[in-house]
C-alpha cells in the first residue's frame, strides 16, 4: 500500500526510549511523537488526552466496574473483581494493556507493568485511535455527552451513597438489582429530540424532586371513567398517548409512570438508564472502533520506526503484540471463539486503503466510489464517522477479503436434522455471505424486541409487555421469568409478557409475574 509523503517529525529528537524502562518524561515524549503522526499524517482529531498510570489491581477494579473511573457500589462489581482476580493470579487470563473512557478529556488508563514499547502502542491505540472514533462517530455524537459524563458519574455515586445512608443498603440494592436486570431494555434505540446533557443532571434532579408528586398526581387523574363503548375506546387511545405507548425503553417508562415507586427509586432508575445509554453506541461499533484504533496504532508505530523514533527491537516487540491482537483462529481451531473484532476491523481498514490506492477490476466494480481515489485516510475518516458495524460490513466487506478470511455461511434450521452451508466465498455467494455476516452485528437481530404496549388502569393495573419474535426464537424461559419478576417488582402490580410472532400476530407463549410485597 502506498503511503503519502508526510512532514518530518519533531526536529532533532532521535530515539524516544531505549530498553523497557520508562518514566513520566518518556510518556510525555511518546504522546507528543504519536500526536505528530496522528494529526498531520493521518488527519485524526481527538478530545484532549488525560493519561493515567494504574496498577494491575486497579485494572482489575476497572474491569469490575465496566471501566468507569467513578461508579456507584454494587455487589456484582465485587463478584466480577473476585472472578477476574482469581483467573489473573492463576495465569488463566491476561489483563488489557489499557482502558479508554469516552469523555472530554478522554481518559486512557495504561498499566504501569507495560514496557516502554507497549506504552507507545497503547497511547497510539487508545489516546488517538479510540479517542478519534469517540469524538467523530455519529452514534457517539448522537447518544453520549462526553463533556458531562464524568460529572454525572460523580453525582450518581454520591446520590446512591446518600440513598443507602437514608433508606438502607438492602432497599437500594433491590432497586439496583432490578434496574440492572432491565439494562438492555433501558435504552432509546432511535434519536430523541433532545441531546443528552448530563452535566446539568444534578440541578434537574432537585427540580424533579420538588415537582414529581404534582406531576404524578396529574398523570393518574387521567384515568378514564367507565362509560359508553365509544367513549372508552377514545379514552384508551388517549391513555396510551399520555403514557407514550408503545414504549421500547422500559426503564424510562417505569421511571415516569410506575405508580408505587418513590422519588429516590425513580432517580436510581434514571441513573442506570443513563449509564445503559452511554454504552449503547459501543455495542454497535465494536468492530469499527477496534479496527480504527488498531489501524491507527499500526500506522503510527510504523511511522515512528521509519523515522528512527523507536529502534528495531521495539518495533519487533510491537509487531509480536500486534500480530497476537489480530490473530483470527479458523473455525476448526480449538481456540476458535467467534470472529475477533480486532482482526476483522483491521483487515477491513487495510483492505479499504488498498482499494483506494491499488484497486483491481473487481474492486472497481464493487466499490466505484472509492476505488482508485488515492486518499485512503479521507475515505477511512468518512467511514469512521458515518457507519456502525452492521452498515460498515454490509457496505465495505470486499470479495477479496471474504476469500482471504475463507468465510462461509451455515444455516441451522431447528426443524431440519442437518446443518446446511448456504453461502461460500464464490461469485454466487458474495452478496448473501456479506449480508448474513453483517446481520450478526445488527442489534435489531441480536437483542429481543420487547416493549410496553398497554396498562390496565381501569382494573388491576396489570402491565402488558410484548416480545416481537423473529425467526421463531423465543426467550429463555428461566431468564425471562427472573427478569419479569424484577419488572413486576418495579411496576408494583402484575405483569404479563406475551411473545408474539411478527409475521402472523399469534401469541406463541405467555409469561406472568406478580410484584413481591417486600420490595416496597
Amino acid at each position: 500500500m502506498a503511503t503519502p509523503a508526510a512532514p518530518a517529525l519533531i526536529d532533532g529528537s532521535g530515539l524516544l526510549f531505549s530498553g523497557n524502562d520508562w518514566d513520566f518524561d518518556t510518556i510525555r515524549r511518546i504522546h507528543d511523537a504519536c500526536e505528530a503522526v496522528a494529526g498531520p499524517e493521518l488527519g485524526l482529531s481527538w478530545y484532549p488526552n488525560q493519561i493515567e498510570i494504574i496498577t494491575a489491581e486497579q485494572m482489575l477494579d476497572a474491569y469490575a466496574s465496566i471501566g468507569m473511573p467513578l461508579f456507584y457500589k454494587h455487589w456484582s462489581f465485587g463478584k466480577h473483581f473476585a472472578q477476574h482476580e482469581a483467573g489473573y493470579r492463576r495465569g488463566l487470563m491476561g489483563l488489557a494493556y489499557e482502558i479508554v473512557i469516552n469523555s472530554d478529556p478522554c481518559i486512557s488508563y495504561i498499566m504501569e507493568e507495560n514496557t516502554a514499547t507497549m506504552q507507545t502502542l497503547v497511547i497510539a491505540h487508545a489516546a488517538f485511535g479510540h479517542n478519534h472514533f469517540f469524538k467523530n462517530n455519529y452514534l457517539f455524537r448522537q447518544w453520549t455527552d462526553a463533556e458531562g459524563i464524568l460529572d454525572y458519574l460523580d453525582f450518581a455515586k454520591r446520590y446512591i451513597t446518600r440513598c443507602e445512608e437514608r433508606y438502607g443498603h438492602g432497599a437500594v440494592e433491590a432497586v439496583l438489582d432490578a434496574a440492572h436486570a432491565l439494562m438492555n431494555q433501558g435504552v432509546h434505540r432511535y434519536p430523541r429530540k433532545k441531546r443528552p446533557d448530563l452535566s446539568s443532571e444534578q440541578r434537574r434532579e432537585r427540580e424533579r424532586e420538588e415537582h414529581r408528586e404534582r406531576i404524578y398526581n396529574d398523570l393518574w387523574r387521567t384515568l378514564p371513567a367507565k362509560a359508553a363503548a365509544g367513549k372508552a375506546d377514545l379514552s384508551a387511545e388517549r391513555r396510551r398517548a399520555l403514557l407514550e405507548l408503545p414504549q421500547e425503553n422500559i426503564l424510562y417508562f417505569l421511571e415516569k409512570v410506575a405508580p408505587r415507586l418513590r422519588p429516590w427509586q425513580r432517580e436510581i432508575l434514571r441513573i442506570v438508564r443513563h449509564v445503559a445509554q452511554y454504552f449503547y453506541p459501543q455495542r454497535q461499533t465494536k468492530v469499527m472502533n477496534e479496527g480504527c484504533a488498531t489501524y491507527s496504532h499500526y500506522r503510527i508505530m510504523s511511522r515512528l520506526s521509519e523515522t528512527g523514533r523507536i529502534n528495531e527491537a521495539a518495533y519487533l516487540e510491537f509487531l509480536q503484540s500486534h500480530t497476537n491482537v489480530i490473530r483470527q483462529p479458523t473455525y476448526d481451531d480449538r481456540h476458535y471463539g467467534g470472529h475477533n473484532p480486532y482482526a476483522i476491523g483491521f483487515a477491513m481498514m487495510q483492505d479499504i486503503a488498498r482499494i483506494c490506492t491499488d484497486p483491481t477490476a473487481e474492486d472497481r466494480e464493487w466499490f466505484p466510489d472509492i476505488a482508485g481515489s488515492g486518499d485512503p485516510m479521507e475515505v477511512l475518516r468518512d467511514v469512521w464517522a458515518n457507519y456502525r458495524d452492521e452498515s460498515f460490513i454490509a457496505q465495505f466487506l470486499s470479495p477479496r477479503l471474504m476469500r482471504q478470511l475463507r468465510l462461509f455461511h451455515v444455516s441451522d434450521d431447528p426443524d431440519k436434522p442437518e446443518l446446511r452451508v448456504e453461502s461460500i466465498h464464490d461469485e454466487r455467494g458474495y452478496r448473501r455471505l456479506r449480508r448474513a455476516f453483517a446481520r450478526q452485528y445488527d442489534v435489531a437481530w441480536l437483542d429481543p424486541d420487547i416493549e410496553v404496549v398497554d396498562v390496565d388502569l381501569e382494573g388491576d393495573r396489570k402491565l402488558i409487555v410484548h416480545h416481537k419474535v423473529l425467526n421463531r426464537v423465543l426467550l429463555n424461559r428461566d431468564d425471562a421469568a427472573r427478569v419479569l419478576q424484577h419488572l413486576a417488582d418495579l411496576w408494583g402490580y402484575d405483569v404479563v409478557l406475551k411473545e408474539v410472532d411478527t409475521a402472523t400476530g399469534t401469541v406463541l407463549k405467555e409469561h406472568t409475574a406478580s410484584a413481591r410485597p417486600t420490595f416496597f
